[in-house]
């Protein structure tokens, strides 16, 4: 009898978001899954580790599978905390999401989502994170059901590089309107910020951060915002070498 794969699951919205239970139940029918995720929401950490307090993981039954934790540090703490203490054996598979919101474009430095998709790559492990451009609190993770299932399969039958991860963003359709994958780049972009200064009721003043995204090459159809945009799911190759290596050449003049 062949052994089946073994996929851990993680995410940044929590261990009892409704994405984290949407995706579990469905990479259970590729092998045997095994959660651990953090213990409340943590969205926009990054790669973000605990360094300066104690970790703690608890046991939990949410998902229905043998091996589910709840832990309470970061994404990226989670994967760390499956691979080097859980889990008996390197897992075949990381799958961190589904995040609420979109992670595209520059959106993928301050994830905490991809930054666990990320981490199961430095571990060697083959990773995805995925990501519904819908912030709502009843979105519909089903509508790209399919499209899901195949990048999980592909994922286990090719494995990608080592350090490699695969940041995968759906777009906000009905199913009968997604057209299906666009392989990509990341966009150009980046947020136009402000801070709302408000007062709390003893007016004391307190600070909101808010902006908007700006797409820096919206007529290019190579990128991830241009796939989303016109319907496909967009699947960005991605790793952690922030090297620019085009210009290694280019500042030579620096060295003495």
């Amino acid at each position: 009898m062949l052994k089946r794969p073994v996929i851990l699951v993680t995410n940044d919205d929590g261990i009892y978001a409704p994405g984290i239970k949407f995706i579990t139940n469905l990479a259970k029918q590729f092998g045997d899954v095994m959660v651990v995720a953090p213990d409340k929401p943590q969205s926009g950490m990054g790669h973000a580790i605990t360094i300066n307090a104690t970790l703690r993981i608890q046991k939990t039954n949410y998902h229905g599978v043998e091996t589910e934790y709840a832990c309470s540090g970061t994404p990226v703490d989670c994967v760390k905390m499956a691979v080097n203490h859980v889990l008996k054996d390197r897992p075949d598979l990381v799958i961190s999401g589904i995040n609420h919101g979109s992670n595209s474009s520059i959106n993928v430095i301050y994830s905490g989502t991809m930054s666990a998709a990320i981490e199961g790559a430095l571990e060697g492990t083959p990773s995805i994170g995925f990501s519904l451009c819908d912030y709502s609190s009843d979105a519909d993770f089903s509508q790209a059901q399919t499209f899901i299932a195949h990048l999980i399969e592909q994922s286990l039958k090719n494995k990608m590089p080592k350090g490699v991860c695969l940041n995968v963003n759906i777009p906000k359709l009905p199913a009968a309107q997604i057209k299906g994958i666009k392989v990509v780049r990341q966009a150009r972009g980046n947020w136009v910020e402000r801070f709302e200064e408000r007062q709390d009721p003893y007016g004391r003043n307190y600070y909101w951060l808010t902006g908007e995204f700006v797409n820096f090459e919206p007529e290019a159809c190579d990128t991830d915002e241009w796939a989303l945009a016109n319907g496909y799911l967009s699947v960005v190759p991605t790793q952690a070498d922030m090297t620019a290596h085009a210009l290694l050449n280019d500042i030579k003049h620096f060295e003495s």
